[in-house]
């Protein structure tokens, strides 16, 4: 929760370049409305997509991992960004459902875009097109073109997002 008592607002993000502009862009809301960022990596525990997590680690060290992973990503993605405000988490869940279930007191729900597959799911991608029906909160997303097209974002200290489009 910020510290102006206002709701958070909750991003997925995977690692992709996409999760990353997606990570940019709600920093730099953040930053213009005062409001906290928790960036979340959703993720399912499979044996048989990474046998050697199931063999060598237990549910808390792979959930550990993403977390690691996911602050390298925050990282990468907004150098500058004011660590008090933002909050990282590794959700067990199907993406969809575990960001519907994340984001459901949340101010809003920032999502990249991938931009595979048919009709909807060519623009937004399967996760976003669950998110954008599931969801109780605005739903953002992030083109991923934005990610390549401009770059990062100015000093999220200071910015406010751009237009997506």
């Amino acid at each position: 929760m910020s510290t102006t008592g206002e709701r958070e607002i909750v991003v997925g993000a995977d690692g992709s370049a996409g999760s990353e502009a997606a990570v940019r862009w709600a920093l730099a809301e953040a930053a213009a409305s005062g409001r906290s960022v928790a960036v979340l990596r959703a993720w399912t525990f499979d044996p048989l997509a990474d046998l050697e997590s199931a063999l060598a680690r237990s549910y808390e060290e792979i959930a550990s991992r993403y977390r690691h992973e996911l602050d390298g990503s925050v990282a990468r993605a907004c150098p500058g960004a004011d660590p008090a405000r933002v909050r990282t988490g590794a959700v067990a869940g199907a993406p969809g459902p575990a960001l519907v279930r994340a984001s459901a007191d949340a101010a809003m729900l920032v999502l990249g875009s991938h931009g595979h597959s048919r009709v909807l799911r060519m623009l937004v991608g399967s996760v976003s097109e669950y998110c954008l029906r599931q969801a109780r909160c605005p739903v953002v997303i992030v083109p991923a073109r934005s990610a390549e097209e401009r770059g990062p974002l100015p000093d999220v200290g200071a910015a406010r997002p751009g237009p997506l489009l």
